[in-house]
């Protein structure tokens, strides 16, 4: 917590100044005692209050000077920024090898049904885009908060060959350039003075293999960085070798390899993870690595990610809750200290 008038803190100083003129005083009325014959006659004229209750509506009102006091300096605080303020670029793996049937139906559609969930979680006004790759990447939605343009477009994902998981990135931020202007477009050279630690976007890179075409995913990795542009990356599917199977729906018609029902013939596909690539991705931009070997465990996952990339930092003013509570302390005081005086 930061103060915006530290100088105001002096206002706490009257506190201190305040006991010790008490102190004083008691001091003084101590050694002015006069001797008297009976200690009881004494007791008898004196108020029928507990030292506890004399003590504590004072003790109230300095409290409440402190906290006017700390108020009065202005106190901030730095907050991360609701997820709506930030741009998401869904990046999806779409090779081939997405038809595999080591998750269940296949890996396809499991992602696209844990995509779906996580754009319809997210916060109305949130802005997502979608990019899609195989064995190049194109942008399938723009930056947008239409979600039910977002789903059907998830809903409409078709394989092909190859995976370019550089290109999908560098896809990515040119989408996110289109949107923000302060964000450099590839390839475009970035001044220091451009550079920000924490870019109001995002990449979320979902893919069940490594990189087979076009860029390497670290290249593209450092032009997310040094635009301040995190990347996530998502690890998806099994080690168990299983059939592929592509849906009708998931194929081009008449695109040969892996066309229709059956898709691979029935072999088995072997693709293994590059997870020390997606890691170093992460790593390199200050994203996240997860691992997701079913269904479930992507649902996890993507169902995490908001925690981390709602990080935009902005500056909260909390002075008013220090004002409140000098308001409440004070009204404390002032009806303790009338009851007690009912009291008497």
């Amino acid at each position: 917590m930061a103060l915006s008038w530290p100088w105001a803190l002096l206002v706490v100083a009257v506190v201190p100044a305040l006991l010790a003129l008490q102190w004083w005083r008691a001091r003084r009325r101590k050694r002015g005692a006069v001797l008297v014959s009976s200690v009881a006659l004494v007791r008898s004229v004196q108020p029928g209050t507990t030292r506890w209750r004399r003590v504590v509506p004072p003790a109230l009102l300095l409290l409440a000077l402190v906290a006017l006091g700390v108020a009065a300096a202005r106190p901030h605080r730095e907050a991360n920024v609701s997820s709506t303020a930030t741009t998401i670029l869904l990046a999806m793996d779409v090779s081939r090898s997405m038809c595999s049937t080591d998750v269940d139906p296949n890996r396809l559609q499991a992602a696209q049904q844990a995509a779906i969930d996580f754009i319809e979680a997210q916060p109305e006004g949130s802005r997502i885009g979608l990019v899609t790759f195989a064995g190049f990447a194109t942008v399938a939605v723009p930056p947008t908060d239409d979600t039910e343009a977002l789903g059907r477009a998830v809903e409409s994902l078709v394989t092909g060959r190859g995976t370019a998981i550089g290109q999908g990135i560098l896809t990515s931020i040119d989408a996110i350039a289109e949107l923000d202007p302060s964000v450099a477009p590839t390839g475009a050279d970035v001044p220091d003075s451009a550079t920000r630690d924490d870019a109001a976007a995002v990449i979320v890179v979902l893919t069940d293999g490594s990189n087979r075409n076009g860029v390497d995913p670290a290249t593209a990795a450092e032009q997310a960085a040094d635009r301040g542009i995190r990347v996530y990356t998502i690890g998806f599917g099994s080690e168990v070798p299983a059939p592929s199977v592509c849906n009708a729906d998931q194929v081009v018609p008449g695109g040969g390899f892996g066309a229709g029902p059956g898709g691979l013939g029935g072999r088995g596909v072997d693709r293994s993870i590059d997870e020390e690539t997606l890691q170093g991705v992460a790593d390199l931009t200050g994203g996240t690595y997860y691992r997701a070997e079913s269904a479930d465990q992507l649902t996890d996952a993507l169902a995490d990610l908001p925690q981390h990339i709602a990080t935009g930092k902005e500056s909260v003013d909390v002075a008013v809750w220090f004002a409140a509570l000098a308001g409440v302390l004070a009204a404390g005081a002032f009806a303790m200290a009338t009851w007690l005086d009912r009291a008497r």
